[in-house]
């Protein structure tokens, strides 16, 4: 066969590219880019995507605290309950217990673990419900500052953009530090220091790794996980947490078993808190108020109070024991009782009443009754201070003086009895009326007056004679306040509740100056409180005998047994007990304070407690 011809092939020539081309080609890449990065800027301009620039200077509303004198909180005051508290004032296991719980890759992803969001999209496909979000910490923190808590995929997405920009602002610790802090964990609680303190009555840098755990495992649903209300599904939850925590290797299994078996003990949710320290919160928030010209609620403040929590729990048992044994079954008596050091003026225990809970006056400050005899040791500190002696005599006899209107006063004794030529001493021990007006009269109201000013009695003060039978308005904490002289060598002290305010960041805001008043000598000071502590061994105050300390006081009773108190001290320190009606109706027939108000203070002042 001859041999088939081929067709010669044909040559193809390509033309080299010119600068055209090469413009062309680079424009359309431009122009693509272009277009890419517009699309994604209109994308994320209708995401409309939160600045996140001022998320590093983390400012969120705070609780402000009320500290007792042993450093214990009594109460938070807050819009959202919460305050912040750096890494190293967590305990250490604190922020591995999260970690573990809530995002075990978080120190290695860039603010999304897209492994995490690939299980929980295939879960939820097969669940047909958006039950899984996948959110690591960071996401979460993005949620919390600056998203709603919507379920929706244009939320999940802007989450994820958000948490990527975060990641890469921030460092790990301080993504953990605002995620520590603002994270909500029921109770009302924002944060693991206000929870600490809701749970478990502690600072976050006290928890144990069981109390960790326990916190680290609300995040995925605080109510359902409460150990408040669900402690079975709470120790569940905390058993998943510790295993994590030893699988993840932050501590071995025998310590996660062991922090298991141990058991927690949960702070109280009952409302007694509020009743035993309700009157002392009340006026040391409205004299913080005073002081800073603030609200205190949101402002993160820490306010150092002299409040003794031990103390004050059994001034509200005392009052409250001895109105019920006086006035068995009766519900309209009320009471009040304070004690304060006498050489510092710190109120360690203030009680306003049997019960915050049902009314919140508080009748040892607000309320102004007449102080009948416990005033009568200011006039004879003011005789003492003025050339008298308690040996100095004075008749007691019948006594009638026409007022300035004409009409006729007569006063007469407790007893109804006259006992002659009587001295100061045997007048003050046994409250003789007569003894005390014209012991006044020799003095000058005026006097009186302006030594009763010097030791914090509040203006009006009586500017007749009837003021030597205390008919002058006071309250229980000023007229207890103002035996501080007798007790301090001379030196009267106000009452001081708040010693110390620091902001959040521990910046001090004020400090109590402390200083008290030189205003008796101190002989006058050592004769009245030696006739103080006649009128407990043979006085009127029998009833308020027995202390182990050094003590004395005085009894006071108004007209008609309207108003039963006592005010005296035990050692260095004060105490103040009022018994009456809030409509000033009688007690009844002898309820007087010797019989009412002495057995409280006695009680009150007992040593073995303080």
């Amino acid at each position: 066969m001859p041999p088939s011809k081929e067709k010669p092939r044909k040559r193809v020539y390509k033309k080299p590219l010119n600068e055209k081309h090469i413009i062309g080609f680079l424009f359309s890449i431009c122009l693509l880019i272009t277009l890419f990065l517009g699309c994604l800027l209109l994308t994320l301009s209708l995401l409309k995507i939160p600045d996140i620039k001022d998320i590093s200077r983390y400012q969120p509303l705070q609780a402000s605290e009320i500290i007792d004198r042993h450093g214990n909180v009594v109460r938070r005051l807050f819009v959202e309950n919460r305050t912040v508290v750096s890494l190293a004032e967590m305990a250490p296991y604190l922020p591995k217990a999260f970690v573990a719980s809530e995002d075990g890759n978080f120190y290695e992803h860039p603010g999304l673990d897209f492994w995490s969001v690939f299980r929980a999209a295939v879960n939820n496909m097969r669940s047909g419900r958006r039950g899984q979000g996948g959110s690591t910490i960071t996401q979460q923190v993005a949620r919390s500052l600056l998203l709603t808590p919507e379920k929706t995929y244009i939320r999940k997405l802007k989450e994820a953009i958000l948490a990527w920009r975060i990641d890469t602002l921030l460092s790990k610790d301080e993504i953990l530090f605002i995620y520590l802090n603002q994270i909500y964990l029921g109770s009302g609680t924002y944060g693991v220091e206000a929870a600490a303190q809701t749970y478990f009555g502690k600072r976050a840098k006290e928890l144990s790794l069981g109390e960790c755990a326990l916190l680290a495992g609300l995040p995925q649903s605080p109510s359902r996980y409460s150990p408040h209300t669900h402690m079975e599904a709470a120790r569940k939850r905390q058993r998943y947490v510790l295993n994590r925590m030893a699988i993840d290797g932050y501590i071995q299994t025998e310590e996660a078993r062991d922090a298991y078996t141990r058991s927690v003990v949960l702070r109280s949710r009952s409302e007694r808190s509020v009743a035993e320290n309700g009157y002392f919160i009340q006026l040391v928030s409205k004299q913080a108020r005073k002081i800073l010209g603030v609200s205190l609620n949101r402002a993160g403040l820490r306010i150092y109070t002299t409040l003794d929590s031990r103390q004050q729990k059994k001034a509200v048992a005392a009052l409250r024991d001895g109105v019920e044994h006086s006035f068995p079954g009766e519900s309209k008596v009320q009471g009040a009782a304070v004690m304060l050091d006498a050489c510092s003026g710190q109120v360690r225990t203030l009680v306003g009443g049997l019960d915050f809970t049902k009314s919140a006056f508080d009748r040892a400050t607000q309320g102004r009754r007449s102080a009948g005899s416990v005033f009568k040791p200011l006039l004879y500190a003011t005789a003492f201070e003025n050339g008298f002696t308690p040996q100095s005599s004075i008749d007691d006899a019948p006594f009638s003086i026409r007022g300035s209107e004409g009409k006729k006063w007569q006063p007469r004794n407790f007893s109804g009895k006259h006992y002659g030529a009587t001295s100061l001493r045997d007048g003050f021990v046994y409250s003789r009326n007569i003894v005390a007006i014209k012991l006044l009269q020799r003095l000058g109201v005026k006097k009186v007056q302006k030594y009763a000013r010097d030791v914090g009695i509040q203006k009006p003060i009586t500017a007749d004679l009837s003021l030597a039978l205390g008919a002058t308005g006071v309250s229980l904490l000023d007229i207890s306040a103002a035996y501080s002289p007798f007790v301090c060598q001379g030196t009267y002290h106000p009452p001081l509740l708040i010693t110390a305010i620091e902001d959040s960041n521990g910046k001090s805001l004020y400090k109590a100056a402390g200083k008290g008043k030189q205003v008796l000598q101190g002989s006058t000071a050592s004769q009245v409180k030696e006739i103080l502590s006649a009128v407990i061994t043979e006085g009127t105050g029998k009833r308020a005998a027995g202390l182990l300390q050094v003590s004395g006081g005085k009894t006071g009773t108004t007209n008609e047994n309207r108003d039963a108190w006592f005010v005296g001290f035990a050692g260095r320190n004060i105490g103040g007990v009022w018994v009456g009606h809030d409509d000033n109706s009688s007690l009844g027939s002898g309820k007087n304070g010797g019989m009412v108000a002495a057995p409280i203070w006695r009680k009150l002042m007992e040593r073995d407690e303080l």
